[in-house]
């Protein structure tokens, strides 16, 4: 019996990685995609750190970009200090980054749907189902419109 419950757990992790990957692979065909679109090479999309650069450049401004990067940065740093250190102010920060960079966030994937020439519907979309609309901006027929300033 444990054999058996063994060999189904085994194929079905095998199942979930296949399909895992296969999403992965749309993803990155997706970006790569919208990278074209705005005309951009789409090589750059799957550069990690270039990549979100780039797409920062193409809904709206990459100073944007260096400042999400910036807080992440510290707000990394802050928590590592904060596990040796229990401090209410270090906490308040961290919570202070971390909406900030919340907003930021939503203001991007609003940014991201008017750049395609989406409305409020499609910006929601991207806030809370991103990984399904950006395969709709991808494999759709969206134009780039040009970053919204």
């Amino acid at each position: 019996m444990g054999f058996i419950a063994i060999s189904s757990l085994v194929f079905l992790g095998g199942m979930y990685l296949m399909i895992a990957f296969a999403w992965w692979i749309l993803q990155i065909i997706a970006n790569w995609r919208i990278f074209i679109k705005a005309g951009e090479d789409g090589w750059k999309s799957i550069i990690p750190i270039y990549g979100d650069y780039i797409s920062y450049k193409i809904a709206w401004q990459p100073a944007y970009f260096w400042l999400t990067l910036v807080l992440g940065i510290v707000s990394s740093c802050l928590q590592g200090t904060l596990e040796t250190n229990d401090s209410l102010m270090i906490s308040m920060i961290i919570v202070l980054i971390k909406i900030i960079l919340a907003i930021i966030s939503i203001m991007y994937s609003v940014k991201l749907a008017r750049a395609f020439g989406r409305g409020t519907g499609f910006a929601i979309g991207l806030i809370f189902l991103q990984p399904i609309f950006m395969l709709i901006l991808g494999f759709g027929d969206d134009r780039y419109y040009g970053a919204d300033k």
